[in-house]
């Protein structure tokens, strides 16, 4: 991925609208990216400045300067000729009908009526043949989507095409492959929040006992998904579960480490902040790790969280 593309996606991550199946590329790029990483959290500093300024409404003196101003700039306008006018008046007069819908409304029902009177007289009083329903796949399920609609001219014979939601069950061991990737699915963000907590739940178990819970070539592997799930679910449940996966890789994958540290430090919960905080005990000799812990000790706004991380620094040895 280029640069100009992930920082186009780092701004769609910003306002929440990036699509989930585009944040593991994101992920592998800002991995190794410096730049876009500093883009990244340059965004997330503006929105965290941003949220401290108070809304300032515009002054009663401003809006009535405004108004006089545009009067005046109105009047400079030159008079329209005679087609300028004539077409003002045609459309003035459309508004007059969208602000009147009864009125439209009745023209159009004269007009249609007119038109299709003796039509619609006459199919009306011809006998009408009944005509069987017919199904090309019977099948359980609910109605998803019409795809296409055929009538027969001259007819009230009509075709419709549509598709069912049929449901379905697989039973499994987890470290079957398909059973994998239906969970994975169930961590999406299409899921419900019930579905998506216990495909994490289980996903995270599998990578507590190291069960090929490795980093795979594509970045599509659960250590990934985890990783996902930690920094972008709404549900703090589930990012509570992805960090429960995560935590044998925190002393061996700086991607597992950057992302407990970045939920320390920015995450909206103070259940998951905590976890995070006991979840870097054993690289708490890292420097990043001590910076982080040190600068979230003394600025966070949450007093638990600053005793928290004052008592980790503690344990580390190392307070300044």
């Amino acid at each position: 991925m280029k640069c100009d593309v992930a920082q186009d996606q780092i701004v769609l991550l910003g306002y929440g609208e990036l699509p989930d199946e585009l944040a593991d590329g994101l992920e592998q790029h800002l991995a190794g990216c410096e730049s876009c990483r500093r883009e990244l959290n340059a965004l997330k500093a503006m929105e965290e400045y941003l949220e401290l300024l108070p809304v300032l409404e515009p002054s009663p003196n401003l809006l009535a300067q405004s108004r006089m101003r545009l009067d005046d700039e109105l009047d400079l306008i030159p008079a329209h000729g005679f087609l300028t006018r004539l077409r003002v008046n045609f459309y003035a007069w459309v508004g007059h009908l969208q602000s009147a819908p009864a009125l439209a409304t009745l023209l159009l029902g004269v007009g249609f009526l007119g038109g299709n009177f003796t039509y619609r007289y006459q199919v009306a009083h011809q006998p009408r043949p009944a005509v069987p329903t017919t199904y090309s796949r019977p099948a359980d399920g609910v109605i998803a989507n019409v795809t296409g609609i055929v009538q027969t001219p001259n007819s009230e014979l009509v075709q419709v095409n549509y598709n069912r939601i049929v449901p379905e069950t697989v039973e499994g061991s987890l470290d079957e492959p398909r059973i994998r990737e239906l969970l994975m699915m169930g961590m999406k963000p299409a899921a419900t929040s019930g579905v998506r907590a216990d495909s994490v739940a289980l996903l995270s178990s599998e990578c507590k006992v190291e069960h090929n819970c490795a980093v795979q070539p594509d970045g599509k592997g659960i250590r990934s998904q985890l990783l996902v799930s930690l920094r972008y679910d709404k549900d703090a449940g589930v990012r509570l579960k992805a960090l429960e996966g995560l935590q044998r890789f925190v002393g061996q994958d700086h991607r597992v480490r950057d992302a407990i540290l970045e939920a320390l430090m920015h995450d909206q919960d103070a259940q998951v902040r905590t976890a995070a905080i006991a979840l870097l005990e054993p690289v708490q000799s890292d420097s990043s790790v001590r910076q982080v812990l040190r600068t979230v000790s003394t600025q966070d706004e949450n007093p638990f969280i600053r005793t928290a991380s004052y008592q980790a620094l503690q344990g580390a040895g190392d307070i300044q």
